[in-house]
């Protein structure tokens, strides 16, 4: 197999805009435009000869990632290992496709069974050079939480990755950014990698509110987090009206977000941290979108959902063109 030959770029592709210009034209009662004006305070970057790597070396340095999120499914964990040997066996056969992350320039690739079926995926996959991970923890260590799991349990069976903060976890679940927070604190203390999933509801976007929601969650979800951590973090912008109805974010507005979610993490740390901290793009991520996602500057993988169950479909989304 060869590596790909590796500008980082992933996004969306269709008519609906995230937001952009951004028109604050209703009063928000949570002080939204204040945060967002407190942390969109970094504008151009620049690079400095200090010693220190150029902003520039340090956007090239972003290895692609791309994650496939299986959510409660495929029913059975035969149908669970099919999914996965069919995955790795379309990927043996496709050009230009690296699933070894320890190789220079290859995309890092990562699945999230459901939680019966992590271990004999990853005995499945890891041979291919693919990690997994866990679609959600609970902050706790241990107790009388039933139903929950832990950090320590996801680790001991092989997960490299936690999800934090989905969509679906916010929506279904009531997952509070509080909550949020210690999944994700949790997840670096078990020495995991979290991907912390950000982004508007459809409400949100039609107030035209996707910056101010962004600026929110990324300040709260990542509250106390520190800059030596924030190497093991992965930022996932999924805007939750694209996910799973087949909408989806034109590509220069999802970089343009990618892009505003930079000036915040500049904000709160440096413009190191901003530069090269990975953000991924979630929303109805499909073969045919992928190449322009990817091909733009600021996004550097994707969480895909529905395609993700599909070994062909997936494996072409791994194997993107971002020429």
């Amino acid at each position: 197999m060869r590596s790909i030959s590796y500008p980082r770029q992933p996004m969306h592709a269709l008519h609906l805009f995230c937001g952009f210009p951004l028109h604050i034209t209703v009063a928000m009662k949570l002080s939204l435009p204040l945060l967002a004006t407190a942390l969109s305070g970094a504008g151009a970057f620049t690079a400095v000869n200090n010693g220190r790597r150029s902003l520039t070396e340090l956007n090239s340095m972003r290895q692609p990632i791309m994650a496939g999120n299986w959510k409660m499914n495929p029913a059975t964990e035969a149908d669970a290992l099919n999914l996965a040997r069919g995955f790795c066996a379309m990927l043996t056969e496709l050009e230009d496709t690296c699933a070894m992350d320890a190789k220079e320039g290859c995309t890092e690739v990562v699945v999230f069974p459901p939680f019966p079926f992590i271990s004999k995926v990853k005995d499945i996959v890891a041979k291919y050079g693919i990690t997994v991970g866990a679609q959600q923890v609970y902050y706790e260590n241990k107790g009388a939480f039933t139903g929950s799991v832990a950090a320590s349990m996801v680790k001991s069976v092989g997960c490299e990755y936690v999800l934090c903060g989905h969509s679906e976890r916010r929506s279904l679940f009531s997952d509070s950014d509080v909550n949020i927070n210690l999944k994700v604190k949790k997840t670096l203390e078990f020495g995991m990698k979290p991907i912390l999933c950000v982004g508007e509801t459809q409400d949100e976007y039609d107030l035209g509110i996707t910056q101010e929601v962004c600026a929110m969650q990324v300040s709260k979800d990542l509250r106390g987090v520190s800059k030596e951590d924030m190497r093991n973090v992965v930022i996932a912008y999924e805007p939750v009206w694209a996910i799973g109805t087949g909408l989806v974010c034109d590509a220069k507005a999802a970089n343009d977000v990618h892009k505003y979610i930079r000036t915040i993490l500049a904000k709160m740390y440096d413009e190191e941290v901003a530069q090269s901290t990975r953000i991924q793009y979630g929303g109805s991520v499909t073969p045919e979108s992928v190449d322009g996602l990817m091909a733009m500057s600021d996004i550097d993988g994707c969480l895909v959902g529905g395609a993700s169950l599909f070994a062909d479909k997936f494996a072409r989304i791994v194997n993107f063109k971002s020429d």
